[in-house]
């Protein structure tokens, strides 16, 4: 029996375990990428670890997100980043160079790879038929010592495509359509690969985008076959050499298959406030919009702005609209300014913004209250755009761009003119002058690493105790984000390198007085739904919390990044062995779980004893045993320590 490319790729890389769902596996990691906001505290761990040099074939530390400078705590951080960076021998791709996925796929994506990175959207490379896996700081920084990943072996799902896109749909569309189908929950130990006949029609742009909202739906990561359009994009950027034909076997099989028809697929949307609240752009029309923007990881390619360049020559954007736009990297910004799209963008009335993350983080271009704001980013979780009650949609370039020339959401097909959909160039303008090359072991052991007053030292890691008793600081429902835990936005986003400081915010814009009482109970119980920890990578979500205080987090069901945090920091991560026992503890209750060392290291299940309500109830720790010893010893740097 044949094999399909992610067994294949994994096979190649596997260190321990068998490719078996569910069983956990480890593999040898060629890349990594850290960006700012993760970045930081990535560096501190890899210092901890005591290795003087990376291990990796290649490993990229981003400035993309904190860039926003109105104190000097993100330009300390720059400066730490640069200068850890040339002392491990890593590269630095410098503030202005662009958003890490969109530079990495230019410059160092390889087909057959393993990437490791601390940014949700890491599966982006998965379009160039890498395993690029999204994951916390901590997991990057051991990768980068040398250390094989370890995860549980992901079931594939191959996504079947027949047909070629129409006129004005967009790849977006394609991940939007997944979404509407299986949900963000959808992809939960699972990788999903591009398979038929309607690959081929895909360019890389197209597929980018598909691979990038993988993300969304929980997967571990999403590939493309290495094709002719790989080859096309490869040797478009000087690099050509990279490139080598990888498929599955045409007897490979699938743990699921769903099909796609891109014939009949059609202008797609998602709706307040989850990726996947999906309709079709047509049964939302009309909806007045105050602002639509252009970018974000997902959709800021040369292609994606001079597509939206050329519907927006020689017209306005809708008094009533704000379009903004930003250019995904140096690249793509330097190559519009020598044509005349960055002066037809301008002439419309767009404004054109840094190459960052920007707005899709909340850092910057918030809309006005109560708004529509269409967006061709990827999430539009409550709050995240720095608005509470703003009402976020996304969707492709092409309708994001139909939006701002009407000022209501608007399908691209009645907009009543012929589609132009953007062509790739034979060959992108590579300037690399703001990428820092690594530099040799002698002159690297001269470096001296520049820490500003804002980096603060590691928080101390503990031994899991044997019993806990605390009260429950928060119960809250389904699909709880890591922007609901830890919210980013300039405010709070600064004091990444700071984990007394950041910890300050944990829930803020879910309960105001959490921090108060997580500081006045002494920690506590976070009890949450389904789905708990969607959304960034963000291990702030559990370094912050375990800082407070908190060693338990309860609830229906995880998310694949997060629960991974959880453990990385030593929380214990459990789930409710019956569902309905969700409803027996409230915010305030007393708990009390006793024999917690021996029960995980025993694989065993943990009594909940509710003194406030005089009941009792049995959790499901959410562990492996090699997790088990992580959790009991403090985290997983006190393990790799021992």
């Amino acid at each position: 029996m044949g094999q399909n490319l992610t067994q294949k790729i994994l096979a190649a890389h596997l260190v321990t375990g068998e490719l078996v769902p569910g069983k956990e596996i480890s593999v040898r990691v060629d890349q990594t990428l850290t960006q700012d906001a993760t970045g930081t505290m990535a560096h501190l761990q890899f210092e901890a670890m005591g290795v003087p040099r990376i291990k990796t074939k290649v490993s990229v530390s981003y400035v993309d997100h904190n860039m926003l400078q109105d104190g000097f705590e993100n330009a300390d951080d720059h400066r730490y980043l640069q200068s850890v960076a040339a002392r491990i021998g890593e590269w630095f791709s410098r503030p202005g160079n662009g958003i890490c996925h969109q530079v990495h796929r230019e410059r160092f994506a390889v087909p057959g790879d393993i990437l490791l990175g601390s940014d949700s959207h890491t599966p982006t490379c998965g379009a160039l038929a890498m395993i690029a896996v999204g994951v916390g700081g901590l997991d990057v920084a051991m990768a980068m010592a040398g250390v094989p990943f370890t995860l549980p072996c992901p079931k594939v799902v191959g996504v079947k495509l027949t047909g070629k896109l129409q006129p004005w749909v967009a790849g977006k569309d394609v991940i939007l359509e997944l979404l509407r189908r299986l949900t963000v929950k959808g992809g939960v130990g699972r990788i999903f690969e591009y398979t038929g006949e309607g690959v081929a029609s895909l360019t890389a742009t197209h597929r980018f985008t598909i691979t990038n909202m993988g993300a969304e739906l929980g997967a571990t990561t999403s590939i493309f076959p290495s094709d002719e359009q790989t080859k096309i994009y490869l040797e478009a950027q000087g690099r050509g050499d990279v490139y080598q034909p990888m498929a599955a076997d045409a007897d490979a099989t699938y743990d699921e298959v769903v099909e796609i028809n891109l014939d009949t697929l059609e202008p797609m949307i998602a709706c307040p406030h989850s990726p996947d609240n999906v309709k079709k752009v047509r049964e939302v029309k009309g909806l007045k919009a105050a602002q639509a923007s252009i970018g974000s990881c997902t959709n800021s390619s040369y292609e994606d702005l001079t597509n939206a360049a050329r519907m927006l020559k020689g017209k306005q954007v809708s008094p009533g609209t704000s379009l903004t736009v930003t250019p995904g990297s140096k690249q793509v910004f330097e190559m519009i300014a020598r044509e005349e799209t960055l002066f037809d963008l301008i002439a419309s009335g767009a404004r054109i913004l840094e190459s960052s993350c920007g707005p899709c983080i909340g850092n910057g271009q918030s809309p006005p209250s109560g708004s529509v704001s269409v967006r061709s980013f990827n999430r539009n979780f409550e709050g995240r755009s720095g608005t509470k009650d703003a009402q976020v949609y996304l969707a492709s370039v092409e309708t994001s761009i139909a939006t701002a020339l009407k000022g209501e959401i608007t399908d691209p097909r009645d907009l009543g003119i012929a589609a132009q959909p953007a062509v790739a160039p034979s060959k992108y303008l590579v300037n690399d002058s703001l990428l820092v090359a690594p530099i040799g072991p002698e002159a690297s052991a001269k470096i001296e690493v520049v820490r500003g007053p804002n980096i603060a030292p590691l928080p101390d890691f503990t031994p899991m105790p044997d019993v806990l008793a605390q009260k429950v600081l928060l119960k809250v429902g389904d699909n709880i984000s890591t922007d609901h835990i830890m919210p980013a936005g300039a405010t709070i986003l600064r004091y990444r390198s700071n984990v007394p400081k950041i910890s300050e915010f944990v829930f803020s814009r879910v309960d105001a007085e959490f921090f108060k009482r997580a500081r006045e109970w002494n920690g506590g119980v976070i009890v949450g739904g389904d789905n708990y920890g969607q959304g960034s990578s963000r291990e702030h979500a559990a370094l912050a919390p375990l800082y407070l205080g908190i060693r338990l987090v309860l609830v229906r069901s995880f998310a694949r990044i997060h629960l991974a945090n959880l453990i990385n920091f030593g929380i214990v991560p459990a789930v409710f062995k019956d569902v309905a026992d969700y409803e027996k503890v409230a915010m305030g209750d007393e708990l009390e779980v006793k024999d917690i060392r021996a029960a995980l290291d025993g694989a065993k299940n943990l009594t909940v004893f509710n003194k406030t309500r005089n009941v009792s109830f049995e959790i499901v720790p959410q562990t492996t045993p090699r997790g088990a010893k992580i959790i009991n010893a403090g985290g997983l740097l006190k393990f790799t320590s021992h």
